[in-house]
C-alpha cells in the first residue's frame, strides 16, 4: 500500500492524460487527423486504462481514509474526479449501444420514405448504403413507434418555409431545396467525430386542409446510430409543431 500511496503523484498525471485522449481521439477524426477505426481501439484502451486507474484510485482512498493520510486522499479524489466524467461518458454510449438497435436509416414512413436524391451525389463510396422497408420497417416500429408522419394545419408552402427554418434552427446545413416536390435536403454533423448524417424532408398536401411532413435520417457511418436519427427526427418534428 505504501508503494500505491508513492505513485499517487504520478497517477494524478497519468490520469489527465487519459482524460484529454477522449476528446483528443475524437476531434481527431472530426478534422480528419486519423481514421475512426484507428480512434476506436484506442478509445477502447483508453476506456479500460481509465477504469484500472479508477480501480486504484479507489483502493487508495479507502486506505487514505483508514489511515488518516489527508494527502493521499486528496490525492485519490482527484484521480477520481479528473476519470469519472469521460468513464461515465463511454459506460453511457455503451448502455446506449446494448440498447440500440442495429439501424442507420430511420424514417416517418417506409411506404414512401422521402428519397436522398440531391445528396447521392455527394455520399463518399464507402458510405453506409440506403436501407429499405424490408430491413428497417419491423424493427424500427418495435423500438421507434412514435416516429410518424406528421400533419400540420398549415399550407403546404408555409409547411415548408417552415420545414427549412426548423432545420436551420437546429444547425443543419441546407444541401438542395426542391419546391416543386416539396422536397428538402440538409446534413447533420456530430460535434465530437464529425460524422455527418444524410436528411430529407418531404412536405405533402394532406387529404384534408394541411400539409404532411416524412422526414428521413441516416448514419454515414456506423452499422448502429446508437439511437441518433431517432433523436433527430422527434426533435424535428417538436421543434415543428412548436
Amino acid at each position: 500500500m505504501e508503494k500505491l500511496f508513492r505513485v499517487l503523484p504520478v497517477l494524478v498525471w497519468v490520469a489527465l492524460v487519459v482524460a484529454w485522449t477522449f476528446p483528443a481521439l475524437a476531434l481527431g477524426v472530426r478534422f480528419e487527423l486519423w481514421g475512426i477505426q484507428l480512434a476506436l481501439p484506442l478509445l477502447a484502451g483508453a476506456a479500460l486504462t481509465a477504469a484500472l486507474l479508477l480501480a486504484l484510485a479507489g483502493v487508495a482512498l479507502l486506505a487514505a481514509i483508514h489511515r488518516h493520510l489527508q494527502v493521499a486522499r486528496h490525492r485519490a479524489i482527484l484521480v477520481i474526479v479528473i476519470l469519472i466524467v469521460p468513464v461515465a461518458t463511454v459506460f453511457h454510449y455503451g448502455l446506449k449501444a446494448s440498447q440500440a438497435p442495429v439501424l442507420y436509416d430511420v424514417s416517418t414512413g417506409w411506404a414512401n420514405p422521402p428519397a436522398i436524391a440531391a445528396l447521392s451525389g455527394v455520399r463518399p463510396e464507402d458510405a453506409n448504403p440506403l436501407q429499405t422497408a424490408t430491413t428497417n420497417r419491423a424493427v424500427q416500429s418495435e423500438h421507434y413507434p412514435d416516429i410518424q408522419t406528421l400533419v400540420l394545419p398549415l399550407p403546404v408552402g408555409e409547411a415548408l418555409g417552415r420545414v427549412q427554418q426548423v432545420a436551420i434552427d437546429l444547425g443543419w446545413e441546407i444541401q438542395a431545396v426542391d419546391a416543386a416536390s416539396g422536397v428538402v435536403e440538409a446534413t447533420d454533423t456530430t460535434f465530437w467525430f464529425g460524422f455527418v448524417d444524410d436528411i430529407a424532408i418531404r412536405v405533402g398536401a394532406a387529404s384534408e386542409q394541411g400539409a404532411t411532413v416524412d422526414i428521413r435520417s441516416v448514419s454515414r457511418v456506423g452499422k448502429s446510430d446508437l439511437g441518433k436519427n431517432a433523436q433527430r427526427i422527434r426533435t424535428f418534428l417538436s421543434a415543428l409543431q412548436s
